[in-house]
Parts: C-alpha cells; structure tokens; sequence
C-alpha cells in the first residue's frame, strides 16, 4: 500500500523504525513491505508552531500541502492556528474533529502560496479545492473468512461513527476483542489521537482492520496472529461506555465492515 511518501521519507522511517523496541522485526518489515510499515505505525501528526503555514509544514515531511488540507478537512483559505493537531498521514482517519473547519483567530498561521501559472486566471483556479473524498469501493472480496471481533451488540453503525470510520460494538469491560482475521500487527499502542489503546492489523496488500479503544493490548508490533486470537481487552469509549470502535479498509479506503462480517 502505498501512501505517497518519497524516498527521503522511507528513509528516515526506516531509521526511526530501527531505534525502537522490536527494532528488527519493523526494519525487516519495512524492506519487505516498501515502507508502507513505517507510513503507517508512525504518530504522524504535527502540532502547529507560530510562523506555520500548511504548505511548510508539508514540505517539511515532503507531503503534498492539498492532500494534507484534505485528510484534514482544511478548507480555503488553508488557514492553519498554531495549537492545531495536523494529521501527516491519511490512515488511520484521526478524528481532529472541529479545529480543521474552526474560523482562524487573530494570530493563525498565513495560508500556502498559491500554485504557480505562466497566466493570470479569470477565476480561482479548481486545484485550489481539496479533492472531494472518494465513495467506499464495492467489496466483492471472497478470499477473506471474516468474523465479528467481539460478541456485543452494535452500538453505532458504521454511518453514524463518523468522522471515524467504523462500528462501535458494546460489551463488558474486559471482554475479548479477537483478530477479524490472520495477519501482522503493524501498529501497537495509543499514540494516535481519537483512538485509545488501538491495534492495527494488516491481512495482505489490501485489507487492514483496527481495533479502539481497549483497556489492555496483548499483542505487540510485527506479531502474527490468527484469525479468532485474543489481541486485546474491550475498554471505555468516548462517551464512557463499554466498546470497541472496530474499522475495516480496503485499498486504503474504509469500507463499512457489516458488509464482510458473518450476519447474527
């Protein structure tokens, strides 16, 4: 999977990767992998310092300064304020919730130059608005034997989950949350804003499942699990109830996941 990173970028992943606990197993995944490993268990966010603007904070990670206003809900002007929480990374979707779309104070950071062009434009030039955010794809996938990764009762729907893109399931406190599926854990921990104790596991080149908001993680970075294995504990959500926020993509894309998982 790839996540528009350049080679600069992978290489310093890589060497990030390196220093860390279970050193060898991410570096050894990162190669295999491409450096989609390291594109996707790094905190990719950045808080806003004074002086920012969107297009040095993106040239500074060499990411294109649109897709960052996208995965961000950023609108024009592309104001950003220093105190903003900027997710670097389209995946996982971090709820940043109000502050992209919150009307800029007094001392926000100026908004990116515009692109450059051999001619006056009439008008404001289309490329200056975000890309609109594509539909899930069709899933037609039968390759997978998916199961439900805990027993509770759905608690909200994958529509009413938004700006998180998933289901949130209820249960007890403590409860089996299990892996929806075989596969590598890529990520570990609970440095991703809006998530809690969150696992991510990849199952091949186009699917990848992540699991919230767990009072305790039993597994670790570059772990292989099977389909059904106990990965962690159900912990409190947001709203102080018992939960798993539970997301599926497919191709990078996040895709309802009761239409892969067995009916009750």
């Amino acid at each position: 999977m790839g996540f528009g990173r350049s080679h600069h970028a992978c290489r310093r992943g890589v060497l990030s990767a390196v220093v860390r606990p279970l050193a060898w197993i991410i570096f050894l995944g990162v190669l295999l992998a491409g450096c989609s490993l390291s594109a996707i268990t790094r905190h990719d966010q950045y808080t806003v310092r004074r002086g920012d603007t969107l297009y040095s904070v993106a040239k500074s990670y060499d990411l294109n300064w649109r897709e960052v206003a996208r995965w961000n809900n950023i609108q024009s002007p592309y104001t950003i304020s220093p105190g903003q929480v900027l997710s670097l990374d389209r995946y996982p979707a971090i709820a940043y919730s109000d502050r992209g779309n919150s009307k800029p104070s007094a001392k926000s950071a100026k908004a990116p130059p515009p692109a450059r062009s051999a001619a006056p434009k009439p008008r404001k030039a289309a490329v200056d608005k975000p890309a609109p955010t594509r539909p899930p794809p069709i899933v037609e996938d039968k390759s997978k034997n998916w199961r439900w990764p805990t027993s509770g009762a759905i608690l909200r729907t994958y529509e009413q989950t938004q700006p998180r893109h998933g289901i949130d399931i209820g249960g007890s406190l403590g409860a089996d949350i299990v892996a929806a599926e075989s596969g590598r854990v890529v990520y570990s921990g609970a440095g991703l804003k809006g998530y809690g104790k969150l696992v991510i596991i990849k199952h091949d080149e186009r699917f990848l499942t992540a699991y919230g908001f767990n009072r305790k993680v039993l597994v670790a970075q570059g772990d292989s699990v099977n389909a059904g294995q106990k990965i962690a504990e159900m912990g409190v959500g947001p709203r102080n109830e018992n939960m798993l926020h539970f997301e599926l993509r497919q191709d990078g894309q996040p895709v309802d996941p009761q239409r892969l998982l067995p009916r009750r």
